[in-house]
């Protein structure tokens, strides 16, 4: 079972942060008391594998709850719970900043004297200081965007980049109409029509001799050579923006033919390429 504490300041992005662990397939929970933290990996050891990225985010927000972190951090690893810390920070001319935007109140303010945000963070520092010295990970979120913070998350915990990112493939008939969510869409209307061939009118594009049909021509190797290179080239910008998901589009007349055999190949392609991806054919059902 995968771990992960999150702590950290106020403002620092601790919501940005359990965002891109939960892309990652992470189970989040926010704001969790420490006392609750024992048991909650425990859930996730009874699992059996179904909960076994646990990513859970306890700050100060717990108040007087909040102190005993050391200690339910202890109990952890005498059960043999092993787990990391993430520590976010901000230098705080940014969370000042953050705070002015959001204009939401800093936890602390109004407790023990404290009427100020600049007051309030340094209460928070110091109160945080040791357990971001026992912290596994520190991010300053001052220099990061949203998509490189999530980059950077990828790095430290995804083992296998590819899947930070989730791949839909579908394929369709124009004549129904086209797919408004595409991120990408390919018209392959282009190519020669299997439907004029009198033996395959009636198959679709998963039959095998329909697939060697639309495979038969130049053209069509071309332009799965070019649409490969493309896709090779755009899927690190995107893990780079920090994209977690893509729809890909691939539509002919109806839907049936060459369509399906374009979605079907690139579906095979970027399972290859260790990506999660999944494949649908929105209209197949509708031509026969």
């Amino acid at each position: 079972m995968q771990l992960v504490i999150i702590t950290g300041l106020s403002g620092s992005g601790k919501s940005r942060a359990i965002k891109a662990l939960e892309d990652m397939g992470f189970f989040c929970v926010d704001n969790l008391p420490p006392k609750l933290i024992l048991k909650f990996a425990e859930i996730g050891k009874a699992s059996k594998g179904s909960l076994n990225k646990i990513a859970i985010v306890t700050d100060i927000r717990g108040g007087w709850m909040f102190s005993s972190v050391f200690k339910e951090l202890k109990v952890l690893k005498s059960c043999g719970i092993e787990y990391k810390i993430l520590f976010l920070d901000a230098d705080d001319e940014t969370l000042k900043k953050r705070f002015n935007e959001t204009r939401r109140k800093h936890p602390l303010i109004g407790t023990d004297n404290c009427f100020s945000i600049e007051q309030a963070i340094e209460k928070e520092r110091s109160a945080l200081s040791a357990i971001k010295d026992k912290a596994n990970f520190i991010i300053d979120t001052s220099i990061f965007s949203n998509a490189q913070l999530k980059e950077h998350m990828c790095k430290l915990f995804l083992q296998e980049k590819n899947n930070a990112i989730i791949v839909e493939i579908v394929s369709f008939g124009f004549k129904y109409g086209d797919i408004s969510r595409a991120d990408l869409l390919f018209d392959v209307r282009c190519l020669p029509n299997p439907y004029y061939v009198d033996s395959l009118k009636f198959k679709s594009g998963v039959d095998e001799d329909v697939k060697n049909y639309v495979l038969s021509f130049r053209e069509t190797l071309m332009l799965l050579s070019k649409l490969e290179d493309m896709f090779n080239f755009l899927m690190p910008l995107y893990l780079k923006e920090g994209k977690s998901q893509l729809t890909v589009a691939f539509g002919c007349t109806g839907g049936a033919h060459r369509s399906v055999v374009f979605a079907e190949y690139f579906y095979k392609k970027f399972l290859e390429n260790g990506h999660k991806v999944s494949v649908s054919h929105r209209d197949l059902d509708k031509n026969f």
